[in-house]
């Protein structure tokens, strides 16, 4: 009697950050009495302990067993086109190698000829033999030799290309044979019927090697700020999904464009280093190294009559402590380990826009959003691409993003806010006999407004920290009143410029020390 084999495709899967469970569905004819169906081939990388079964029909479900069958390596169609392939590149580097030393060797039989007919030619000039073939001699040779070099020129090129397909082809053989071996499971499940009947067995499973995270494309236009959501799917399960009821949730079992930040500048007493010869095991304590650790292709037309693209988003279904979503439409995903891009959402937020420069730094002008998640998705962390309309700016890296949660997202540089920062005063004193050094600097910080609106600007400047009891900073002038002044040395301005005007900022402080101490950390 032969095995009662079910066809049971793929028919849904639900993707988890790090995991899948996929359904199998399948209808078949089984006869009366206890018998076992067969459902295969499932991917080794299924956990057993996950296998469920259900159906329709007249059955009881009395049990289902995985096994692995071992099989000798089957024939793929993938792979013999790429086995063709690197037969292919690997005849043509052969060929092509023997070809360049073919041209090798005419180039080294040209250049000793030259040799040859040079001491030849000097010989007939010197017996005053007549030397009028010489010109067109060398012509020819100059002309041949050119040929020949050329030729090898485009050899190597030839060869180089094969080569990379050569190699191209061997990762990708890598890849496949790596990840499908022959050898699959298979679960039998076995069914008591009264009588023969048709049934239908689902059976779901869940695998290691898939997982999906989150990408955003997030563009302004104007003050309104739209975000697209997307999930980009991965799997190396050893089996390919097809087009089928995909859902991506976010469950999980188990569990750089930023805006300028100022560290403090700190100011301390001067350590000499001390001599290597008088330390050498603190000399060697200290040795050693210390390792720190989009584009866009858009075409060129007038868009401002065409009809904008509808966007879809996923239907998602909340659970208490996760959501589901479904895209729109079906995607296949194969386990290539390439990232699969599918629709979640497209969200309208309401931005509250603002500048951010930190000149002591850099005078680049940040501008910045401050956007509520209006919506109701928990936003799981991800990289989004910054458009302003159809520019793309950059990129950032946004948080994970709760519900009525607001956070400050990047938006790239704006060179319509100017700022330039200049040391205006600078005065130094010697220490005298029981007195203290002194310096006193002022730096002179000025914004300039040239959008067309005004702008809230913040400008971030500092003082420095003493970390000496016998270093004191006392500042002089703030102007105007900064917003904050933090224990760090971190002062703040909040502007408010109208359009065209400019501001300027003064900051200037003194830094004392006693007459024994050296500086360091200084810096103007």
């Amino acid at each position: 009697m032969s095995e009662l084999v079910v066809d049971a495709p793929i028919a849904a899967v639900t993707v988890y950050p790090d995991r899948a469970r996929v359904t199998r569905r399948g209808t078949i004819t089984v006869p009366a009495g206890s018998q076992t169906v067969y459902v295969q081939p499932l991917p080794l990388s299924l956990q057993e302990d996950s296998v469920r079964v259900s159906g329709r029909g007249p059955a009881t479900v009395l049990g289902v067993d995985v096994a692995t069958q071992v099989h000798p390596q089957a024939p793929d169609e993938t792979v013999a086109e790429l086995e063709r392939q690197r037969r292919e590149a690997q005849a043509e580097v052969a060929e092509l190698a023997d070809a360049d030393d073919v041209q090798a060797q005419l180039d080294t039989f040209l250049t000793q000829l030259a040799h040859r007919a040079g001491g030849t030619f000097a010989r007939s000039l010197a017996g005053g033999e007549p030397g009028a073939e010489l010109g067109g001699f060398t012509d020819s040779l100059a002309d041949r030799l050119s040929a020949v070099r050329s030729k090898r020129r485009e050899l190597a090129t030839s060869r180089r290309e094969a080569e990379e397909r050569l190699a191209a082809a061997d990762r990708r053989l890598a890849a496949i044979t790596q990840q499908r071996t022959p050898d699959r499971r298979t679960a039998a499940v076995s069914l008591e019927l009264e009588s023969e009947a048709e049934v239908q067995l689902e059976l779901s499973y869940v695998v290691a090697g898939a997982g999906w995270t989150s990408s955003y494309d997030v563009r302004l236009t104007g003050d309104e700020l739209t975000l697209n959501w997307y999930g980009l799917v991965t799997q190396h399960t050893g089996e390919d999904w097809p087009e089928c009821h995909l859902e991506l949730s976010t469950a999980r079992p188990t569990v750089a464009a930023k805006v300028p930040e100022l560290a403090p500048w700190y100011l301390d007493r001067y350590h000499p280093p001390v001599p290597v010869a008088a330390a050498p095991a603190a000399a060697a304590a200290r040795g050693g190294s210390v390792k720190r650790g989009f584009s866009a292709e858009m075409a060129d037309y007038d868009a401002a009559e065409a009809p904008v693209f509808a966007d879809l988003s996923a239907t998602v279904e909340q659970g208490m402590t996760a959501a589901t979503y479904t895209p729109p439409r079906p995607v296949a995903v194969p386990a290539d380990g390439a990232s699969h891009r599918a629709t979640i959402a497209s969200i309208d937020l309401e931005a509250e826009l603002d500048y951010v420069t930190a000149p002591v730094r850099s005078t680049d002008v940040h501008l910045r959003a401050t956007v509520v998640n209006s919506s109701t998705h928990a936003l799981p962390a991800g990289r989004a691409a910054i458009f302003h309309e159809s520019d793309f700016v950059g990129s950032a890296a946004l948080p994970m993003w709760a519900p009525g949660e607001d956070v400050e997202l990047a938006l790239g540089l704006d060179d319509r806010i100017r700022v330039t920062r200049k040391l205006t005063r600078r005065t130094a004193t010697k220490a005298t006999l029981g007195s203290t050094r002194r310096r006193e600097v002022e730096y002179e910080t000025t914004i300039e407004n040239h959008t067309p609106r005004s702008a809230k600007v913040t400008v971030i400047d500092q003082l420095p920290v003493s970390r000496d009891h016998e270093i004191t900073i006392k500042p002089i002038t703030t102007s105007p009143e900064p917003t904050e002044t933090t224990d760090l040395g971190v002062v703040t301005w909040k502007l408010d410029l109208a359009a065209g005007k400019e501001q300027q900022i003064k900051l200037a402080f003194r830094v004392e020390t006693a007459k024994s101490v050296e500086l360091s950390g200084w810096r103007e």
